[in-house]
C-alpha cells in the first residue's frame, strides 16, 4: 500500500524566541517491506542551517537551527512511502520455542549481542517487580514465544483503556500499570517494560496508520497521530513487532518510523529555545491512502 504523510507540528510562544535548536525524527525508515518515494521536511521560520543524519538506532534525523525573533515555530513534514507484507513465517521452529530458551539464546548467542542493549532499563521503562509479576501471569513456563506474545498483545488491549486526556510523557510507567488506562504510548512501555522484566529484548516504535480503514472493517484507534508499538527480538528471525493498542501485529497499515529504547529515543520533535516563555503545541498528522498503487 502507498501512503502520502502530512506531519506538522507548531509552537505558539507567549514571547519571542531568538534562538531555537530542534531535533526532528519524523521521516519513515527504508526498511526491506517499506520504501520511502519522498521525505521532505519545512521550517517556518525558514532554518539557517539544518542536518539530515542517522542517529545511534539507525532513525533518520534532522537538525535544524532557527534565528531571529519568532512567537511561533511550524515544523511539516511530508512524505511518500510503500508499505507491502512483512515476511512471517508463523510455521518456523523458532516461533514455537519457549520463551525461557529464547531469553536463554540472547543471554548467550554471541548472534544476539547487539539486542542484549534492549534487555535494560531505559529512562522512561524501567524494570520493577510490578511489570515481572504482569507479565508472569501470560509468560507461564514452557510457554512458545509467539503463543505467549499474542496473549500479552491480546491482555493489554483488553485490560487497559485508550483515554486520551489520562497520562503525559511524563507520567510514570508504574501508574499506567496501576490505573490500566492511557494512550499508544503507555501500552507500548508497558509491554517493553514487561517484556525486558522477563528478561526479553523489547524495543519502542514509533510510527503511524493508515487513517482510513479496510471496507468493513472498524477505524483503528490512534489515526490520525503518531502511533507507538513494541516489538521483541527473536533470535535468528529478527524482531517482532506487535500493536497492543489494537491487539493486532503490524502489518501493511503500519508506517515505521522510528524505533529506540523508549519514546525518549524518537520524540517525533524536541529542542531547546531561547526565550519564549510558555507555550503551546498543536499536532496534526494525515496519513492517506492511493489505493491504486495497493500491491498485487
Amino acid at each position: 500500500m502507498q501512503y502520502e504523510l502530512r506531519h506538522e507540528t507548531t509552537y505558539d510562544y507567549e514571547g519571542p524566541v531568538l534562538h531555537g535548536r530542534h531535533v526532528a525524527r519524523q521521516r519513515p525508515r527504508p526498511l526491506p517491506y517499506q520504501s520511502v518515494q519522498r521525505a521532505e521536511i519545512t521550517v517556518s521560520p525558514e532554518a539557517v542551517w539544518s542536518s539530515e543524519e542517522r542517529d545511534y538506532f539507525g532513525n533518520e534525523t534532522d537538525t535544524i537551527e532557527v534565528l531571529g525573533a519568532h512567537d511561533r515555530l511550524v515544523v511539516t513534514t511530508r512524505s511518500l512511502v510503500t508499505v507491502g507484507p512483512r515476511a512471517l513465517d508463523f510455521g518456523l521452529p523458532l516461533f514455537s520455542q519457549s520463551w525461557e530458551e529464547t531469553k536463554r539464546q540472547i543471554e548467550q548467542d554471541p548472534r544476539s549481542f547487539e539486542a542484549r542493549e534492549f534487555c535494560h532499563d531505559s529512562p522512561l521503562v524501567r524494570q520493577h517487580p510490578a511489570l515481572l509479576t504482569f507479565a508472569a501471569d501470560t509468560f507461564t513456563p514452557k510457554k512458545p514465544l509467539l503463543v505467549a506474545i499474542e496473549e500479552f498483545n491480546h491482555r493489554i488491549f483488553e485490560e487497559f483503556s485508550y483515554e486520551p486526556l489520562a497520562t503525559d510523557v511524563a507520567t510514570p510507567l508504574a501508574r499506567v500499570l496501576r490505573e490500566k488506562r492511557g494512550v499508544c504510548q503507555d501500552f507500548a512501555h508497558v509491554a517493553v517494560g514487561a517484556l525486558r522484566s522477563l528478561g526479553l529484548a523489547a524495543r519502542y516504535v514509533s510510527g503511524y496508520l493508515e487513517t482510513k480503514p479496510p471496507e468493513g472493517k472498524e477505524r483503528m484507534i490512534g489515526a490520525d497521530a503518531s502511533h507507538a508499538w513494541a516489538s521483541v527480538y527473536v533470535p535468528d528471525f529478527g524482531w517482532l513487532d506487535f500493536d497492543p493498542t489494537n491487539d493486532v501485529l503490524p502489518g501493511e497499515r503500519h508506517i515505521v518510523v522510528a524505533w529506540g529504547r523508549d519514546f525518549s529515543d524518537v520524540s517525533p520533535l524536541k529542542g531547546v529555545v531561547h526565550g519564549g516563555g510558555r507555550h503551546t503545541v498543536t499536532v496534526g498528522v494525515d496519513v492517506i491512502p492511493r489505493p491504486s498503487a495497493r500491491q498485487p
